[in-house]
C-alpha cells in the first residue's frame, strides 16, 4: 500500500507535516490507522539511516499503531510551529488550540524519546565512514531523528525558507528554495494560475 501522502522530496519534517493534505474533496490525514502509518514510514524509509522498509514492515499492529500517535503528535506540534515561523492564516490548515509552547515541549519529548547517535567505522586500509545506531526500535528511533532534524529546521536561519503553500485550498508546507518558487508544486501553481485568469476574466465580462 502506498501513502496517500504527498511527497515533494522536502525535508523530512516537512514531509511530516505534509501528511496532512487537501483536494477538491476535502482535508485528509493520511497517517489515519495503523495501515496509514505503516504506508508513511515505509515510504520515507529508504531517506533514514536508522530504519528499513523491512524493519517497518516487520512491526505488529500494535506498534504501529504507537507509532501512528507519536507521529501525529510530532506532525501537529511542527504544524504549529511552521504556522509560527510562516505567519499562516490558511483557515483549512488550523492546527487547532496546540498553543507553541506546548508544540515546542512536544517536539522536544520526541526528539529524546528514543536515543540515536553517530558510530564510526574505520577498518585499516580502507577509508572511515559514519554510520547511525540506536538504543531501541528502528522506526521509534527515525522519529525522534526526524524531530531533531526539524529542531535543526527551526532554530537555523532555514526557517526563513520555510513557506505556507497559498495555492487554493492548499494546506501544505515547503522550503523556498529557488527564489522564483512559489508554490508547493508545479500542480499547485497551475491551479493558482488559472484562478487568477478566472478572476481577471469575470471582472473584465462584468
Amino acid at each position: 500500500m502506498d501513502t496517500s501522502a504527498p511527497l515533494l522530496g522536502e525535508p523530512l519534517p516537512l514531509e511530516l507535516m505534509n501528511t496532512i493534505w487537501a483536494d477538491r474533496d476535502g482535508v485528509h490525514d493520511a497517517l489515519i490507522g495503523a495501515a496509514g502509518t505503516e504506508a508513511w514510514l515505509r515510504a520515507v524509509a529508504p531517506r533514514t539511516d536508522l530504519m528499513t522498509p523491512d524493519d517497518v514492515a516487520a512491526l505488529p499492529s500494535s506498534d504501529l499503531e504507537q507509532l501512528g500517535g507519536r507521529l501525529t503528535g510530532l506532525r501537529d506540534a511542527l504544524r504549529r510551529l511552521a504556522a509560527e515561523a510562516t505567519e499562516d492564516t490558511r483557515t483549512a490548515a488550523d492546527t487547532g488550540a496546540v498553543e507553541l509552547q506546548g508544540a515546542v515541549a512536544q517536539l522536544n519529548r520526541a526528539a529524546g524519546d528514543t536515543p540515536h547517535w553517530s558510530a564510526l567505522s574505520w577498518t585499516s586500509g580502507q577509508e572511515p565512514s559514519r554510520h547511525l545506531r540506536a538504543g531501541g526500535e528502528a522506526a521509534a528511533a527515525a522519529i525522534s531523528a526526524i524531530a531533531d532534524e526539524a529542531i535543526t529546521l527551526f532554530s537555523q536561519d532555514t526557517r526563513h525558507q520555510l513557506r505556507a503553500c497559498l495555492g487554493p485550498g492548499c494546506v501544505l508546507y515547503f522550503l523556498k528554495n529557488h527564489p522564483r518558487r512559489e508554490w508547493c508544486s508545479a500542480g499547485c501553481g497551475n491551479r493558482a494560475r488559472s484562478a487568477r485568469h478566472y478572476q481577471r476574466h469575470r471582472r473584465t465580462t462584468a
